[in-house]
């Protein structure tokens, strides 16, 4: 539906799009969009190109804690970003959603119909400010369309405090005034889409507000953790949605996120991709190749955080720091075989289906996404992937409502059974469902957030990133927890007991990885020869081995990367300030 604007719409957006340091342009008569119904919705279409695309999606969480990556991304470089490099600071999208506001009051169009496309454009204002505020903190709150000589073209940024009020402000407007409708396409925003975003966005405001304290807002952190529990409350109690068991244990959690149409019973908004239209993205591509995307892989950190299938730490298991790549996925939460390629994980080829273990000429570190990637080989040149992409689906508003009632220190053993325990059960765990967890486990204060020790809340942060990987929630959540420090994780990938000893990853009787220094030895069909010595042709080898000689493989340790809190918020492009110097700038840029 995004992808199908009718000429009104499109018109009415060339007419009306402005960045907040540009004139705006004067319009045509407004009458013939404004006066009808359809003309609302056609101009409303418009407001979908602020919803995240399916690349987008795709891509989000490639600088993350748990993510390997080909380069250090320059934000984490010692002096490698700064204002010249920033950006985001675009405003065009918002003269249109406040031109449709100012404008939305024919009365040839019924109140209801108004209120509900006002509603709409709320909504999408307050995705807008919501992202603004993430990236850069305190913004100009502009509530209107401006006119060539509107002082506030050159205003200062507003108080943070002041633009998430005007944000909570439409999210209420849109939950009481969008349209209760059912839309199977799950391409459109409906009213508990609208009261998903209002869990996400109070949850990141909260936490923000809790763990930042130079902010000087932690007092009013519950009224925000309250806004998030009782907005995801109504999408939970009232939204029709439930986790889906589509393919059983092993399967139901991968089929959300390579299925053609999306699953309707916990998909709430998707960017839906179609063959016959010719709307594709290229996951496969990302996912698979040794030279188009960063490829990603995840840290060996981050798979230890995985239970076993009973329900215990995998970290509590004797002997667990040295236990090869086949031996440690075994017995696992089954979200961790249906996230990256391990044990009988198939692909296509050529009409036959072929084991595939992990590919070192894409992975770094031996643990491969497969998250968004479908199993058939065609798909991996090019953008050819027709798999509707998730934008919000339901379980992430059973984890919003669960940490926002853990904060509020509130949440029941029935609240933890029908969320992170709910999500456990289909991921075919089978202890510690029922009742929420009293014992702080050591591997994730040790590792992740060493000042917490209510279990709940690790528990809910160990779920949040299992379930959520690669969804584009990690790097904020580790913003909003005031965690960046975990970006500099050293990237690390499985255990390799010796060199010149060629590993059978996937248990299939065939070999596929041998780690040598120095001169390789004689080739061996099917295996690929991994080099960890210290050196390479050209300098410093970026993939050893922790001990030399075995070890789990690190990545790219020769980089240093450095986290500072001035991170948490992105520097006001430098071109953005030269043409309004009342912008300021962030602290310590």
């Amino acid at each position: 539906m995004k992808n199908i604007f009718g000429w009104l719409a499109l018109l009415m957006l060339m007419m009306t799009a402005c960045d907040l340091e540009q004139l705006p342009e004067a319009t045509t008569s407004k009458v013939a969009v404004f006066s009808t119904e359809k003309g609302l919705e056609l101009y409303a279409n418009s407001f979908y190109n602020i919803l995240p695309t399916a690349n987008t999606v795709i891509r989000s969480d490639e600088m993350s804690d748990y993510a390997a990556r080909t380069q250090v991304p320059d934000l984490l470089r010692e002096s490698g970003f700064g204002a010249q490099q920033s950006s985001g600071w675009d405003w065009g999208a918002l003269r249109n959603i406040n031109y449709f506001i100012a404008n939305c009051n024919h009365p040839a169009v019924s109140p209801e119909a108004r209120r509900h496309y006002i509603g709409l454009a709320k909504f999408f204002r307050a995705w807008f400010y919501f992202d603004k505020v993430k990236r850069f903190g305190d913004v100009p709150w502009i509530g209107k369309p401006m006119e060539v000589n509107d002082p506030d073209l050159y205003k200062a940024r507003d108080p943070r405090a002041l633009v998430m009020d005007s944000v909570l402000n439409d999210l209420n407007y849109a939950t009481a005034n969008i349209r209760t409708v059912t839309d199977n396409s799950r391409s459109l925003v409906t009213k508990y889409v609208a009261y998903g975003l209002k869990s996400r966005i109070c949850l990141f405001e909260a936490s923000y507000r809790k763990y930042h304290n130079e902010l000087g807002l932690q007092s009013t952190a519950n009224q925000w953790f309250t806004e998030a529990a009782s907005a995801a409350n109504t999408v939970i109690t009232e939204g029709g949605l439930s986790l889906s068991e589509t393919g059983g244990t092993g399967k139901s959690y991968r089929q959300l996120f390579i299925n053609k149409t999306p699953v309707t019973s916990e998909i709430m908004l998707a960017a839906v991709c179609d063959a016959t239209l010719a709307v594709y993205n290229d996951a496969n591509w990302w996912w698979t190749s040794a030279t188009y995307g960063p490829r990603v892989s995840f840290t060996r950190t981050f798979i230890n955080t995985y239970l076993n299938i009973d329900g215990s730490p995998f970290t509590n298991t004797a002997g667990y720091e040295t236990m090869t790549f086949a031996q440690e996925v075994k017995g696992r939460d089954t979200r961790l075989q249906q996230s990256i390629r391990m044990g009988s994980y198939t692909r296509v080829n050529a009409g036959a289906t072929e084991a595939a273990p992990p590919v070192f000429s894409y992975t770094y570190t031996g643990y491969q996404p497969i998250k968004w990637c479908l199993d058939d080989t065609y798909y991996d040149g090019g953008s050819r992937n027709d798999n509707s992409i998730s934008i919000m689906r339901y379980a992430e508003i059973l984890l919003n409502y669960a940490e926002a009632k853990a904060e509020l220190g509130t949440l029941t053993d029935a609240d933890w059974a029908k969320t992170a325990g709910a999500l456990r059960k289909r991921a075919g765990i089978t202890n510690g469902l029922s009742a929420k967890p009293t014992v702080a486990d050591p591997y994730l204060r040790d590792n992740y957030f060493p000042e917490i020790s209510d279990a709940v809340i690790l528990e809910l942060r160990r779920e949040r990133a299992i379930e959520l990987a690669l969804e584009g929630f990690r790097f904020y959540d580790l913003v909003r927890w005031k965690h960046g420090e975990l970006l500099t994780k050293t990237w690390n990938g499985f255990y390799v007991p010796a060199l010149n000893v060629p590993m059978d990853l996937n248990e299939d009787g065939k070999m596929d990885v041998l780690f040598y220094k120095g001169t390789a030895p004689a080739p061996i069909a099917g295996v690929t020869f991994v080099n960890v010595s210290e050196t390479i042709s050209g300098g410093t080898n970026p993939q050893r081995l922790s001990n030399d000689t075995s070890g789990e493989i690190t990545w790219l340790k020769n980089i240093n990367r450095k986290w500072e809190d001035k991170k948490y918020l992105f520097p006001i492009p430098e071109n953005d300030r030269l043409i309004n110097p009342n912008l300021g700038q962030n602290p310590d840029w």
